[in-house]
């Protein structure tokens, strides 16, 4: 334990805190049992059966007659065609298409897309199919069987694939196109992200070749994961069916993504004499093993505040064409916030000012004039943080990246290439280290929408990258409401103290299987509001550095950008307090320590009910994270914390199956809990993991799950030993989150169909003293993923870390829980 005079970012911790516990603890390894019998309901609607084989035979071999045709009018006039064809198969209205019978690896039959689409304005399912000359008869010889054979049960062979199609046709440029079909390009060409189905460097330079024959441009980049390669295309409608008529190895085709007072009122000279002050009392470690690398338009080191921070070698571009300096000043506002916190606040006090670690930067962003033109920005990042890692593999890194491309994608939180992208990053895919990495949620820019607040921040989607499941992502709140009158007459602020910043995106819209966004909110500012006018100022923004330090010294920054930074200098504190936490601790300790505000409530819980709870998830996220409650315990409040892994599958026999769960008996104050009674205790619990990326437009179930691996936690209540490990096994076999778990005593506050989504879960029990007293038993177990269902890419047997962070309060101060769990601890790691 230390004591700090003061930190940036106005915490002041002038007595001597508790430190976290970590639990040197693997956990009790539960190996699973399936407890699985029966049959699943049909999924397919009721057929005729000579009628409907007879319809589908009838439309393969139209399918069948339509492409050679095509091919052979081609053929006719030299120009080249791919050796296989397209076909769509579309579902019932409100059924599913059978998507695993659909694919044949070993003859090449590959499933490339599946799409919701309205027809009729009723929901009916699409997949888009691609069949190698030759295999032809695959489809056919089922449709045979379907209308001669039976199963053992009496039932049609192949009939839930067969029963589940409504319809085929040869498939057209919609086919493979994934988003808003506004956005397909017609006869102006636009750039596109073509994904190729497969991650083979064959498959790429084959579809490069064929492209430089169309005399087409491409972006050189290209994006890889498994089973797909990511390229950029400058193309035409006209183009984009000349290739897929062309190519046998395209996907799916989307739209390319694009590119949004006191101190500042001071003559620059009174400006400089503060930043002079500051740098009298300012201590720095020059070379600190943790760095926040700023990803954006480059910093300016030149500053006064920033230089002792930001060395040149550290300043670096994706492209050396376009310099490391700050072109439009970004950057630079980015570094001051991540660098001080709250630069106000370092400003104005008089004590020494501590700042324990560095900054990188990272130029991703060209200047103008090329600073509009679409690139593969997925492929830029991760080509950039690579760069780095490279360069300085021991930094304890924290990625930063306040930079979104709300144009032209999917606006209901599916992957991106961009989000996969950072998953991929961050997972340790691509290089066994996983990296912290925090985005912005992207933010409501648009000042006549201002005028409907709140209720345009529910209609402004999270923009893309920030759906990426293991990021950590960031929207505003804000506390800024006081306003120089002189200057702003009768303006005052549009949003109330402790309430939703106006620029804040969320995802109050999304599919409820996507993950929750932004996790956190941090201070964003607010917006001056009269009548006649709204706008960003001065008063109501976050203080930090300007990138033109001849003419001035701050500058102001507000929306999920300031927050964003003020985020990476919250994990950055974090990470320095304890050194061997992973980053999924440090995504976890900052989504634990978070809690909604009084007003975020008035604004926005309208009940108690799991569905009021869920939409404020998509609102708010967890809340507002608290420095002090992440670094720190008290003597009635206490973190534990759990760093560990396990091995969710395995192979039996010919199956692929579930492997472990873990099961953890916390050091619980039982005692003391029983002689408390009926006081009120809360039990708040975090899991935090990444996930390996799997995307691509194939319906997300199945075995085209988006995440490698899920895992859930579930805590024992009032169960005995016996009746929780049958109740944890029990759900690990479960493969979909749709209900609560029977039997369970516990009643959570967020419930455990609104927590279990994305790679990061929390949830908090509140109840008496006497009922938490046994309630110290957590189960962990797998939900299922790519990482088994798609076992042929080898990675079934990989392991997954994950950090558990769970806190025991109670209102009671005069209550020493910390002394007796550490007591009851046998090795406390000294972090």
């Amino acid at each position: 334990m230390r004591e700090f005079p003061f930190i940036g970012g106005g915490i002041k911790m002038s007595e001597l805190r508790l430190k976290n516990i970590f639990i040197t603890q693997d956990g009790g390894l539960i190996p699973y049992t399936s407890r699985q019998s029966g049959g699943q309901r049909a999924t397919y609607p009721p057929r005729q059966r000579e009628e409907h084989g007879a319809y589908i035979y009838r439309r393969l071999r139209e399918a069948w007659q339509e492409s050679r045709s095509i091919n052979t009018e081609r053929t006719a006039i030299s120009l080249p065609t791919k050796e296989g064809t397209y076909i769509e198969f579309l579902s019932s209205p409100d059924y599913e298409l059978e998507l695993s019978s659909l694919e044949r690896r070993r003859s090449g039959i590959r499933l490339l897309n599946v799409q919701a689409i309205e027809q009729d304005g009723l929901p009916v399912k699409k997949a888009t199919v691609f069949i190698p000359e030759g295999q032809e008869q695959h489809y056919l010889q089922k449709v045979e069987e379907y209308l001669q054979s039976d199963t053992p049960s009496g039932r049609p062979k192949n009939e839930k694939l067969i029963a589940s199609i409504e319809n085929i046709k040869i498939a057209v440029l919609e086919s493979f196109w994934v988003g808003d079909h506004r956005y397909m390009p017609e006869d102006s060409p636009q750039w596109c992200e073509v994904w190729l189905s497969s991650d083979s460097e064959d498959v790429e330079e084959r579809f490069r070749s064929m492209v430089l024959t169309t005399g087409l441009s491409m972006q050189p980049e290209s994006l890889r994961f498994p089973e797909r390669t990511v390229v950029l295309v400058y193309a035409n409608s006209t183009n984009l069916k000349e290739i897929i008529l062309r190519s046998p190895d395209i996907a799916e085709i989307r739209r390319a993504a694009e590119l949004a007072s006191f101190f500042t009122t001071l003559d620059n000279s009174e400006q400089v004499a503060w930043a002079k002050d500051l740098m009298e009392r300012l201590d720095v470690i020059a070379d600190s093993s943790v760095s926040i690398c700023i990803l954006d338009t480059g910093v300016n080191n030149g500053h006064i505040l920033l230089n002792p921070l930001l060395k040149d070698e550290d300043k670096r571009s994706y492209n050396r064409e376009w310099g490391s300096n700050d072109h439009n000043g970004h950057g630079t506002n980015m570094a001051g916030i991540a660098g001080y916190g709250d630069l106000q606040d370092a400003l104005e006090t008089r004590g020494r000012v501590k700042v324990f670690h560095n900054l990188e930067s990272y130029k991703i962003l060209p200047p103008p004039p090329g600073e509009n033109e679409p690139k593969l920005y997925g492929a830029i990042t991760s080509q950039s943080i690579s760069d780095i890692t490279i360069d300085k593999p021991n930094i304890k890194r924290i990625l930063c990246m306040a930079v979104t491309a709300p144009d032209y994608e999917t606006t209901d939180g599916k992957p991106s290439s961009w989000s996969a992208a950072i998953d991929e990053i961050t997972s340790g895919y691509l290089d066994e280290e996983r990296k912290l990495f925090i985005v912005s949620a992207g933010n409501v820019s648009d000042p006549t929408l201002w005028r409907e607040y709140p209720t345009s921040n529910l209609n402004m989607p999270v923009q893309n990258p920030a759906q990426s499941w293991n990021s950590l992502t960031v929207g505003a709140f804000t506390e800024k409401v006081s306003i120089n009158k002189v200057e702003n007459g009768d303006f005052e602020a549009l949003a109330p103290r402790g309430g939703l910043s106006p620029t804040s995106s969320t995802s109050y819209f999304w599919d409820n299987k996507w993950p929750i966004k932004p996790e956190i909110l941090l201070e964003g500012g607010n917006i001056l509001n009269d009548p006649s006018d709204l706008r960003s100022c001065d008063d109501l923004s976050q203080l930090t550095t300007s990138h033109r330090v001849l003419m001035r010294q701050f500058d102001y920054m507000n929306a999920t950008s300031a927050a964003t930074a003020k985020a990476a200098w919250m994990a950055a504190q974090i990470q320095v307090e304890y050194p061997d936490a992973w980053p999924e601790t440090i995504r976890a300790l900052m989504v634990h320590s978070a809690e909604w505000t009084e007003t975020l409530k008035d604004q926005f819980l309208r009940g108690n009910s799991k569905r009021d709870y869920r939409n404020m998830l998509r609102i708010c996220g967890y809340g507002v994270p608290n420095l002090e409650r992440a670094i720190w315990c008290a003597k009635n409040s206490v973190n534990m914390i759990i760093q560990s892994d396990l091995q969710p599958f395995e192979k039996n026999g010919s199956r692929y199956v579930t492997k472990d769960m873990h099961f953890h008996e916390l050091p619980w104050p039982k005692d003391q809990l029983l002689e408390l009674g009926n006081t009120e205790v809360e039990l708040k619990v975090t899991l935090s993991y990444f996930i390996e990326p799997g995307p691509g437009e194939v319906g997300w179930k199945n075995r085209y799950r988006y995440p490698s691996c899920g895992l859930r936690f579930e805590i024992n209540g009032s169960d005995t030993k016996e009746t929780f490990l049958r109740r944890i096994n029990a759900a690990a076999e479960t493969d979909e989150d749709e209900i609560e778990i029977e039997g369970t005593t516990v009643n959570w506050l967020i419930g455990k169909q609104n927590r279990h989504l994305g790679s990061i879960h929390s949830d908090v029990w509140t109840g008496t003293a006497a009922e938490l007293a046994t309630s110290n038993l957590i189960g962990i177990y797998p939900a299922v993923g790519w990482w088994r269902e798609r076992h042929w890419l080898g990675r079934w047997n990989k392991r997954v870390r994950y950090s558990l962070v769970v806190s025991l309060k109670t209102p009671e101060q005069s209550i020493d829980l910390y002394s007796v769990i550490s007591n009851k601890i046998e090795t406390t790691v000294s972090v």
